[in-house]
C-alpha cells in the first residue's frame, strides 16, 4: 500500500506507440491493485497541463522511442522539478544512440559486434554498390542491419547474401537516417535487467530468448506463443555471472538510474556481446523485465514501488 500518486506516462506519437500503451497499462494495473493512486496519461499536448494541474509525486516513464527515451520527456520533467523514475535526460540522450553506445562499450573494455555506421548521404554521394561492397569486405557475412535510434527491433533485418543488401538497407531507411551494420554473432540470445529498487543496483535474472524462427523480431516480440523464455538462462553459472557484471557496468557507465535492460548474444565460447541497452525496458506481457522480476521472486508493483519511492526521495 503507498500513498503516492503516480503519473504514468506512455503513448507518444513514435512507431513504438502501441507497445508503450500496453506497457504502461500492465505498470498502471499492477500499481493499481497495490493501493497506488494512478493517472495514465498519454505523452501529447495536454501533458503540461496534466502535470501543473494534477502534479503527481513521482512520474514512471513507460515510453518507447523517440521521445520517451532520448531524453526529450525527462528533461521537460527535469525543468518542471517532477520526480521520475529512470534515466536521466543526458544519459537517455548518450544511450539512444546505438553507435556511440557501442565505442563506449568498447572504450570500457566490454565486448559489442563490430560495426559500422553511415548516414544515407554517404550512399547516395559515393554510389551505394562500393560502400556496400567495403561493408561486406570488413564484415563479412551474414549482417544485422538496424536503425542507429529505435527500438523494439523496428527495422532489423538479418541479411545473409550480397545480394539481399542493398533492398535491405532501403528498408532500413525508411526508420532512420543512419543505419548501424554489425558483424552477426551467432549464439545465445539474452537479455539482463538491471533495477535499483535497493541501496545498490542489481541484476536480475538473465533472460534466454529462443525463436522458432531464428530472429528475434517485433513480431516474435510482441505475439505470445511466438518466442520461449528461459530465466534464468540455460548457461553455465559463470557466463550468467558475466552477464550480470557486464550489465552492471554498462548501466553505471553510461550513467543510467533506477532500470535499464542490457540485450547480449553469447557466443558458443562463452563472450558476451553487448548488442544494445535500454533505458526505457518494456513491461507488456511478453516483455523480458517482467519475466525476471517474477524469476526473482517478486512482481513489478513491488520493484517499481521501490523505484517510485526513490525518484520521490530525490525531489525531497
Amino acid at each position: 500500500m503507498s500513498d503516492r500518486t503516480v503519473a504514468v506516462l506512455a503513448g507518444g506519437l513514435s512507431h513504438e506507440r502501441e507497445v508503450s500503451l500496453r506497457s504502461g497499462r500492465r505498470l498502471a494495473g499492477a500499481l493499481r491493485a497495490n493501493g497506488v493512486d494512478v493517472r495514465e496519461w498519454d505523452v501529447d499536448a495536454r501533458l503540461l497541463e496534466r502535470l501543473a494541474n494534477d502534479r503527481p509525486d513521482a512520474v514512471a516513464v513507460a515510453l518507447h522511442g523517440g521521445e520517451g527515451e532520448n531524453g526529450a520527456v525527462q528533461q521537460v520533467l527535469e525543468l518542471l522539478g517532477i520526480p521520475f523514475v529512470g534515466t536521466p535526460s543526458g544519459a537517455c540522450r548518450r544511450a539512444w544512440d546505438k553507435p556511440s553506445v557501442k565505442a563506449e562499450l568498447v572504450r570500457a573494455g566490454l565486448s559489442t559486434p563490430d560495426w559500422v555506421a553511415l548516414p544515407h548521404s554517404t550512399f547516395r554521394e559515393l554510389g551505394a554498390q562500393g560502400v556496400l561492397g567495403a561493408i561486406v569486405d570488413r564484415l563479412g557475412l551474414p549482417l544485422v542491419l538496424k536503425p542507429d535510434q529505435g527500438g523494439s527491433a523496428l527495422g532489423v533485418q538479418v541479411v545473409r547474401s550480397a545480394a539481399d543488401l542493398p533492398a535491405a538497407m532501403v528498408s532500413c531507411f525508411a526508420y532512420a537516417e543512419t543505419v548501424l551494420v554489425e558483424r552477426f554473432i551467432e549464439g545465445t540470445e539474452v537479455a539482463v535487467s538491471v533495477v535499483h529498487d535497493g541501496d545498490e543496483p542489481r541484476a536480475l535474472p538473465p533472460v534466454e530468448v529462443e525463436v522458432p524462427s531464428g530472429f528475434y523480431d517485433y513480431t516474435s516480440r510482441y505475439t505470445p506463443g511466438a518466442a520461449a523464455f528461459h530465466c534464468p538462462a540455460r548457461l553455465p553459472s559463470d557466463v550468467l555471472a558475466t552477464l550480470a557484471d557486464t550489465a552492471l557496468t554498462a548501466h553505471r557507465l553510461l550513467g543510467m538510474r533506477d532500470v535499464s535492460r542490457t540485450d547480449a548474444i553469447v557466443a558458443a565460447d562463452g563472450t558476451v556481446h553487448v548488442l544494445e541497452m535500454n533505458v526505457s525496458p518494456g513491461l507488456t506481457d511478453t516483455s523480458l523485465l517482467p519475466t525476471a522480476v517474477t524469476a526473482d521472486g517478486s512482481d513489478l508493483a513491488t520493484v517499481y514501488l521501490a523505484l517510485v519511492e526513490r525518484a520521490a526521495a530525490r525531489q525531497g
